[in-house]
């Protein structure tokens, strides 16, 4: 074998554990914190705190449905051609200079939500917690929380970015992929099975197409240059001086199959949850030793799943080798993840529990807990001031009994604020004793006469 083939083969290979790496641990990362029958503090008590918690690293997640996924392809294709006609139309290098600037900014985020969850993943550390909210209106506009590690790594994260927007270095645009396949597989949720094989399909036709029906797809993934794919030298090893020729492997190939093979994982662990009689917002089963999450269980469909994708995968490169020319990923991948499904809920005779499970109902029953939470939040802070001055317009309204005689001005002005306020003696202001007739108003000009402290002046006697 030749120094050649050497390098090429470690291409092969550093691309495929770039691949698999963030689809496993992102995989992981999307398992929510479960609930039981411990409440979350108020938020004005964990502000208080100024604790770094584990239900505070909870990102919220975007669900994507079946309608979404039928709609993928033509998204997909409508931006990838209008790249393709930009690029060929306009300056090549000023298109890249603005998505650099664009990508520069998700970057610096994506790489500090990745350098945050590493380093606390490998050393456990739980630093004080700072938390900045502007409110307008007892509504949320902006809410913050960080801690100083968040601060260091937004630090070295802006130090790799201006690095990389200066030199386009490769190893630190293969970690603006890493981390934009990690966020996206740990955020993007498929809410079923059925939504994900949609999807799964749909692109398989969009990825044959544009890879061998045109030339749209390579030649944008050659002039865009931007982190929206990871790469490796093929000449790294006995390429002397001469220059770097890279193999790619673009991000949606990481990412379509990643949050597919996160679904699994996530029924994977339902299906262990259900076993065990585990409901919401009741005690943790016994076997869970208290741990809301990091507990062991079974992972038979994400076992199968990320096989069939390495299985895919390698086939990819295969044939790639083989014809020496450009393959779409997705043409290999997108069957091997379906079949991988079909063939392990065959297998435990549990393709009913697979075509039923659906996670967008948890999702909207989530919605409505943090809604709660939120509201009753907001109930704690203003509600008891707010009853407070209710209570005491009642009282006072309620201590002069209204007859249809004159009031003074200052009990007036009080029977009418207890009016606005619902107080339950509005409706004895409404009619006068006489025969139950509206009282008159006072006559203009007429002087006002005081009435005793905590009695109602006596009506007039009819003539």
């Amino acid at each position: 074998m030749s120094d050649g083939d050497t390098g090429l083969f470690i291409a092969y290979a550093v691309i495929g554990a770039m691949a698999v790496v963030p689809i496993y641990y992102g995989s992981y990362s999307s398992l929510d914190r479960l609930k039981s029958s411990y409440k979350k503090k108020r938020e004005h008590e964990k502000k208080a705190e100024f604790s770094d918690s584990e239900d505070e690293d909870e990102d919220e997640s975007e669900a994507v449905t079946s309608e979404d996924a039928y709609m993928f392809p033509v998204y997909g294709s409508v931006a990838l051609f209008s790249m393709y006609i930009v690029f060929k139309y306009l300056r090549a290098d000023w298109i890249n200079m603005l998505l650099s600037a664009y990508f520069a900014v998700l970057g610096v985020a994506a790489l500090t939500q990745v350098g945050v969850r590493m380093v606390k993943g490998a050393t456990g550390v739980k630093l004080p917690q700072y938390h900045v909210s502007v409110e307008h209106r007892s509504k949320t506009l902006v809410a913050l929380r960080f801690t100083n590690l968040h601060l260091a790594t937004l630090g070295v994260s802006a130090v790799l970015t201006a690095g990389y927007l200066y030199s386009k270095n490769w190893v630190v645009s293969n970690m603006f992929g890493l981390a934009f396949s990690f966020s996206a597989i740990n955020l993007i949720r498929l809410d079923s099975f059925k939504t994900g094989m949609i999807m799964l399909a749909g692109l398989f036709v969009y990825d044959i197409f544009w890879v061998f029906g045109t030339e749209v797809m390579v030649s944008v993934a050659k002039s865009f240059d931007a982190p929206i794919k990871v790469v490796f030298p093929r000449n790294l090893v006995g390429g002397g001086d001469e220059a770097l020729r890279m193999t790619m492997l673009g991000l949606g190939d990481i990412v379509v199959p990643g949050i597919f093979v996160a679904l699994c994982l996530r029924f994977d662990r339902q299906q262990y949850l259900a076993k065990l009689g585990y409901a919401r917002d009741q005690a943790l089963p016994p076997a869970l030793n208290g741990r809301h999450r990091g507990f062991p269980f079974a992972t038979p469909y994400f076992n199968s799943a990320m096989a069939a994708y390495v299985a895919g995968l390698t086939t990819t490169i295969a044939v790639m080798h083989r014809f020496k020319a450009a393959q779409p990923a997705l043409l290999y991948l997108s069957p091997a993840c379906i079949l991988s499904v079909v063939l392990t809920g065959m297998a435990r005779g549990e393709m009913a529990q697979v075509f039923a499970y659906s996670e967008e109902a948890k999702e909207k029953k989530n919605k409505e807990e943090v809604e709660e939470e939120a509201k009753a939040g907001v109930e704690m802070r203003q509600g008891q001031p707010q009853q407070h001055r209710y209570n005491l317009r009642n009282q006072t309204v309620s201590a002069t009994p209204m007859s249809g005689g004159e009031l003074a001005d200052d009990e007036q002005d009080t029977a009418a604020t207890g009016e606005k306020a619902g107080g339950g003696a509005s409706d004895a202001s409404d009619t006068a004793s006489d025969g139950g007739k509206p009282a008159a108003a006072p006559a203009a000009g007429k002087k006002k006469k005081k009435a005793k402290a905590g009695k109602a002046a006596k009506p007039k006697a009819k003539k």
